[in-house]
Parts: structure tokens; sequence; C-alpha cells
């Protein structure tokens, strides 16, 4: 889940609707096989929720993150794990929340069926709106940089989800974010840990860094923010992260990184990833942290 590193100059916003007329042709060509009827309800129905507001636009990631990142993965059901005991109770009090990075809604579901509560989804790479699981979440292509009027100082609560360390330019990201939040409202983050980690995995995926508990802190307070809780979290994954170091692969085929490898060893991996206390300062694959606004 990316939000977005511009590559090219920005489409005409009308092509969104070409682009969307070729992939709902797409999905009834596949028709037939069962194994894509769920996807292609899912597609067709987070269609019909895209509000345009920026025009779609290539970003620092590869569209096969969206082919292995399913709600049944273990690593993404563990960060979820991690959140829920980080900020269950500020979740349960949030009022309007959206995620800047919505990607295919992996988290938008997980706050619908686990807290009830909708999502709005921001994004600019129009693969992942098409493949949005999300069931009720408003969707919006949207670049945070326009700064929407409406949006201004609108959120009491915004998810930044393994999106900040594909981003060259920290300090005006943070500013657009800081635009959409509420004056005592609140920013949860999840970013890859430890530039050590760093790999071709890291590459393929749009990585620009990795960061360690005390300079995401540094970060956030340079920016207006106060951080409130922390932790590390993935430390029985890191011998899988050096293993994954030693791997050699392209942007085409980063997945190798990140794909589970069947329902079996991805319950043996689910099972490995609990093995830690939360929160814990010691070591990560990745830091999570709740940040207060200081408007």
């Amino acid at each position: 889940m990316e939000y977005g590193v511009f590559q090219r100059k920005a489409q005409d916003v009308t092509e969104p609707a070409n682009h969307l007329k070729a992939h709902r042709a797409e999905l009834f060509e596949s028709e037939g096989r069962p194994e894509s009827i769920h996807r292609q309800a899912s597609a067709l129905a987070a269609e019909h929720r895209i509000t345009y507001l920026s025009p779609s636009l290539p970003v620092n990631m590869g569209d096969w993150w969206f082919d292995v990142a399913t709600s049944d993965h273990f690593w993404i059901r563990r960060r979820f794990d991690v959140m829920r005991r980080l900020a269950d109770s500020l979740i349960r009090n949030a009022r309007r929340v959206a995620e800047i990075g919505c990607g295919n809604g992996l988290l938008q579901r997980d706050f619908e069926d686990n807290y009830g509560i909708s999502v709005a989804g921001f994004e600019l790479n129009e693969v992942a709106l098409q493949k949005n699981v999300s069931r009720q979440s408003p969707l919006y292509c949207y670049d945070i940089h326009q700064r929407n009027p409406e949006f201004r100082s609108h959120f009491d609560l915004l998810l930044l989800f393994d999106v900040l360390e594909h981003i060259e330019d920290e300090a005006t990201f943070l500013q657009s974010v800081k635009f959409h939040l509420a004056e005592s409202g609140t920013l949860l983050i999840n970013v890859p840990a430890h530039q050590f980690f760093y790999s071709d995995y890291d590459r393929a995926a749009g990585h620009v860094r990795r960061y360690s508990a005390n300079q995401l802190v540094r970060l956030s307070e340079q920016h207006g923010f106060k951080a409130r809780a922390l932790t590390y979290w993935g430390l029985p994954l890191v011998p899988l992260l050096l293993a994954r170091k030693a791997m050699s692969m392209q942007r085409s085929n980063g997945k190798a990184g990140f794909d589970s490898r069947g329902r079996s060893v991805n319950a043996l991996l689910s099972q490995l990833a609990a093995c830690e206390p939360i929160p814990q300062s010691f070591l990560g694959t990745s830091v999570m942290a709740v940040l207060e606004n200081q408007a």
C-alpha cells in the first residue's frame, strides 16, 4: 500500500473512465472461473464508489503487491493485531477516519468488519482502487498535495500504513498529511524498520528507506507530531528478512519476497509472528506509532 512518488505527468481526468470500462470488460471475460468470482464482485463494487478528485497517477510501487497482499496474509493479520494492541481505544472513539494510500483496501475492510467504522480511502493508483476490497468505505482518487478545502482539518484519525517509506520528500508530504488532520487529531503510522534490512525487495517494492524508532520520533517531532505510543514488531520474522536480503529480485518479481507460499506455511508464519510482546522496543521488522497532532 503506497501513496506516491509521481513518475510522469498527470493524465487527463477523463482517462480513468476509459480504464474502468476496459477493466470491467476484463472481469466479465474471466467469468466462469470460480476463484475469480469474489474478486470480480468486489472490483465492480469498488468502481462504483470511486470519486475522482485528482487524475490517477503511477506510484513508486509495483502492482504485483496487490496480487499477494490479501486479507488472510499472515503479515497483514499481524499488523492489524499490533495496531489493535497499540490503539484500540483510540480507534473505537474515532468519528472521522481516513487512510492515505489505502491501496486495495485491506485495512479499510478490517475497520469495517472489526469496528463497524467506514474509512475514507485516498489513493492515486487506479489499479489498487479497482481492486479495493472494502464494502462501504468511500474511495477517492486523490492527491493529498491538492489539499481539497473540504478535507481541511476534517479527520480526527488518519492512517498512514506502509506509505512514508515510498516518499522522497517527507517534509512536504507530512505537511499535506497535517492539512487533513484535526488540530487534536491522531496519525497512526507504520513503516519498515532498520536500514540495515534494506534489500532488493525494498527496491522492488519502491521503498526509499527504512526507519529506526528514534528516526521516526525525530521526524515526527520536526513536523509537529508527538509520539504517544510506539512499538517495534515482527521480531520473530527477523531471520526471514535476513534470508530475503540474500535474495536477488527485480521490481517485476518482488512478490517473491512477500508471498506466503500457501495456506500451511501462512498459518505457521502467523503463529510465529505472534511470538513477541507488544509494545516492545528491542528490535523488529516494522515500527508502528501513535502520533498526536501538535497544531
